[in-house]
C-alpha cells in the first residue's frame, strides 16, 4: 500500500465559540497537486496552517511525508516548504540575502543563485524588495519555498492579488512544479485555476470537506440542469419553444437561444423538429452538463450541508 504524503483525520480548530475546521480529512498522494477550495471564511487557511504547523489543532491527527506532524514538527519543516498569502520582508533586504538567510534555517539547503534562475529573479537579486513588483514578490515567496528542497510544498492563494500577467506566470511556476513531480497542496478561490492546475480537488464549506475528487470526477456527479446553446442560420424567435416543456431561464439574442432543460435530449430532439419545420438550420449546438463553478456554487449554497 502507497503511503500518501499527507494525510488529515477529524482535524478541528475553534476559534472562541467560531468553529473553523470541523472535523476535516483529507490524503494528498505523492506527486500530485491537490485543491483546497472554499467560500471566504469556509477554514481552508486554518486547515493549510494547522497541516504546516502554524497553529495547533483541538483534535485530530496530521501526518505528513510519514511523520506525525503534531508529535515531531521540526522533523515536518525540514520536508516542506510553504508560500502564505502574504510575504513580508524588510524593505531593504534583498532576493539573494533573504534566500541565504532562510537556507541558514535548514539542515540541507540549495544555493541562492540556482534559485534566482529557478524563478527568474537572477535581474533582481541585488534589488531592494520594497522595489519589487507583486509578481516579483511573489516568485520570491516561492523561491523560500524551495530553499529547502522540500518534498511537499505548501502554496496558500498563491495568486491573489496579481494582475493577469502576474498570474499566467505563477500558473506556469505551478504546471512546472507538477511536472518535476512535485507535491502541492494549494489554496485558491479561482476555480479555473483550480481545474487547469490540480488533479484532484476538496471543497470546504463551513469547516467541513463536503466534496473530494478529481474536477472532471465533481462536474460529472453535478445535479446542476443542463445548459443548452443553439445557433441558428436566422433569428430565432422565443414563441417557437411555447410547445417544448421543461425549458428554463430561456435567453434569445438574434440568432442564438439558451436555456436549462432536465430532460434534455427530449428536449433538443423537439426543437431540431421545430426548426426543420421551419426551414432553419442550426449552425452552432453546445450543451453543457455543468462547469466546476456550478459544482462550487450548488455546494457551498446557504443552506448545503454534505459530506464526501
Amino acid at each position: 500500500m502507497v503511503m500518501p504524503k499527507v494525510a488529515v483525520r477529524d482535524l478541528r480548530k475553534s476559534y472562541g465559540g467560531v468553529e473553523a475546521a470541523r472535523g476535516v480529512s483529507f490524503e494528498i498522494a505523492d506527486g500530485e497537486i491537490f485543491g483546497l477550495l472554499g467560500p471566504n471564511g469556509a477554514g481552508k487557511t486554518t486547515t493549510l496552517e494547522c497541516v504546516i504547523g502554524l497553529r495547533e489543532p483541538d483534535g485530530g491527527t496530521i501526518e505528513v511525508c510519514g511523520i506525525d506532524a503534531r508529535r515531531r514538527p521540526r522533523e515536518v519543516k525540514e520536508k516542506i516548504g510553504a508560500a502564505l498569502q502574504t510575504t513580508t520582508l524588510q524593505d531593504k533586504i534583498t532576493p539573494r540575502e533573504a534566500l541565504a538567510l532562510f537556507g541558514s534555517f535548514y539542515q540541507r539547503r540549495i544555493e541562492p543563485a540556482a534559485l534566482l534562475e529557478r524563478f527568474s529573479l537572477t535581474d533582481k537579486a541585488d534589488t531592494a524588495f520594497d522595489t519589487l513588483s507583486g509578481g516579483q514578490r511573489q516568485r520570491l515567496a516561492l523561491a523560500l519555498a524551495f530553499v529547502n528542497s522540500p518534498e511537499l510544498i505548501f502554496l496558500d492563494e498563491p495568486t491573489a492579488g496579481l494582475d493577469p500577467h502576474s498570474r499566467r506566470e505563477l500558473h506556469g511556476e505551478i504546471a512546472r512544479m507538477k511536472r518535476d513531480g512535485q507535491t502541492v497542496l494549494m489554496t485558491t478561490h479561482y476555480l479555473s485555476e483550480a481545474e487547469a492546475l490540480c488533479d484532484r480537488i476538496a471543497i470546504i464549506h463551513r469547516g467541513k470537506i463536503v466534496a473530494t475528487g478529481a474536477p472532471r470526477e465533481l462536474i460529472a456527479g453535478s445535479t446542476a440542469t443542463p445548459t443548452v446553446e443553439v445557433t441558428t442560420s436566422s433569428e430565432f424567435r422565443r414563441d417557437w419553444l411555447d410547445t417544448i416543456p421543461g425549458i428554463a431561464g430561456l435567453r434569445c439574442d438574434d440568432t442564438k437561444a439558451t436555456f436549462r432543460s432536465p430532460t434534455v435530449n427530449a428536449t433538443v430532439a423537439a426543437l431540431l423538429t421545430v426548426l426543420d419545420a421551419r426551414g432553419v438550420d442550426v449552425t452552432e449546438l453546445h450543451i453543457s452538463k455543468s462547469t466546476l463553478e456550478n459544482v462550487f456554487l450548488e455546494l457551498t449554497a446557504e443552506g448545503a450541508e454534505q459530506s464526501g
